[in-house]
C-alpha cells in the first residue's frame, strides 16, 4: 500500500470511518462522545468554581454597592472602581511590596531548591535523610509556620535574637521595623517553599541523559561548567514550570501576613491579597475589591502564559 493510500485510510478513520473487509462503516456516535462524557464532571466543577466566580467578580467590579445593601441597589460605575484602585496609595504600596516580595522570594528559593536537589539526587542513605530534612518545612501549614516564626522573631526574647546575642549582636525589631519586616516575611517564605520546589528539580535532574554528562566529563568540563552548560539549559522547562507555580503561590498566600504583621508596620508588608481582603471585609468596598482581584488574576494569567511559552520553547530546544 502506498503512502497516499495510507494517508487516505488514516483520514477516513479519523473522520469516524472504520475499514472492515473492504467496506467502510461509520464509527458509532457514542464512541466519539465518550471523551466529552468522561470530562463532563471535571468541566462542570471547573466552570462552577473557577470560571463562574471570575465572571461574577468581573461584573461586580463594574458596580458600586453600598455597605448593607443588596445587589439590586448597586450602581453601575463602569471603570470607576479601577480608577479608584489605581488612585489608592495603599494599592500602589501593596503592588510594590508584592513585586519586592516575589523577586526577593523567588530567586533565593529557586537557588536553594536547585542546590538541595543537586545535593540529594543520588540514592544514598545520607541523601535520603537530607531529602527528608529539606522537604519537612513544606509539610508545615503556613499558619503554623508563621506562628513559629513569630516567636523566632520576637525582639530580645526570640530564638534569633538569643543566638545573635551570643556573638555580641543586638537584633533589630524584625517585624516592627518597616525597613526589615518584609524581608522577615520573605525569609519565612523561602524556608517554607525551597524543599517543595526541590522535588521538581530532582525530577528534572533525573531526566537529563547520563551520557550527556559523561561526555562533558570526558571533554574535561569541571563541575561548574557541567552545571552551566549542561544541567541548567536542560532544566529550563522545569524552572519555567516552577516559576509559574511559585508566582501563583506568592500572589495567593496571605495567612502568614495576617499572623505576623497584618500588613504593618506602615503598610510595609501589605500584599495585594491582603489589600483585597481589607477592601472587601474591613472597608466593605466590594466593587473596589473585585477590581483589584481581577487585576491580580490578569497579572497571574500573563505570568503563567509567558512562563509556559518559555517552557514550551525549552522543551522543543531540548528535543
Amino acid at each position: 500500500m502506498s503512502l497516499a493510500s495510507n494517508a487516505r485510510a488514516f483520514e477516513r478513520i479519523e473522520n469516524g470511518l472504520v475499514i472492515e473487509s473492504g467496506r467502510a462503516r461509520r464509527r458509532p456516535l457514542r464512541v466519539r462522545w465518550l471523551p466529552y462524557a468522561l470530562l463532563a464532571p471535571s468541566l462542570l466543577f471547573l466552570g462552577l468554581f473557577t470560571y463562574l466566580p471570575v465572571v461574577r467578580v468581573a461584573i461586580e467590579s463594574l458596580y458600586d454597592q453600598p455597605h448593607g445593601t443588596g445587589a439590586a441597589v448597586a450602581t453601575f460605575v463602569g471603570m470607576g472602581n479601577y480608577a479608584k484602585v489605581f488612585a489608592d496609595p495603599a494599592f500602589r504600596q501593596a503592588a510594590l511590596n508584592n513585586l519586592i516580595y516575589a523577586v526577593g522570594t523567588l530567586l533565593p528559593t529557586l537557588v536553594l531548591a536547585l542546590a538541595f536537589a543537586l545535593a540529594v539526587q543520588r540514592s544514598t542513605r545520607f541523601a535520603s535523610v537530607l531529602r527528608t530534612v529539606f522537604f519537612f518545612p513544606s509539610l508545615v501549614p503556613l499558619v503554623a509556620a508563621a506562628s513559629l516564626f513569630f516567636f523566632i522573631f520576637l525582639p530580645g526574647l526570640g530564638l534569633l535574637d538569643y543566638y545573635l546575642a551570643k556573638i555580641g549582636i543586638n537584633g533589630p525589631n524584625w517585624l516592627g521595623d518597616s525597613d526589615i519586616a518584609l524581608w522577615s516575611v520573605i525569609g519565612l517564605t523561602v524556608w517554607k517553599n525551597a524543599g517543595y520546589y526541590m522535588l521538581f528539580y530532582i525530577a528534572g535532574l533525573q531526566n537529563i541523559p547520563r551520557d550527556t554528562l559523561e561526555a562533558a566529563m570526558i571533554d574535561g568540563a569541571n563541575a561548574w561548567q557541567r552545571l552551566r552548560y549542561v544541567i541548567l539549559p536542560a532544566l529550563v522547562p522545569t524552572t519555567s514550570f516552577v516559576v509559574v507555580i511559585a508566582l501563583i503561590n506568592l500572589l495567593t498566600s496571605v495567612d502568614h501576613v495576617i499572623v505576623l504583621t497584618r500588613g504593618g508596620p506602615s503598610n510595609s508588608t501589605n500584599l495585594l491579597l491582603y489589600y483585597i481582603f481589607q477592601a472587601a471585609h474591613e472597608n466593605f468596598e466590594i466593587g473596589k475589591a473585585a477590581a483589584a482581584t481581577l487585576l491580580s488574576v490578569a497579572v497571574m494569567l500573563a505570568i503563567s502564559l509567558g512562563s509556559l511559552q518559555v517552557m514550551e520553547r525549552g522543551t522543543h530546544a531540548k528535543a
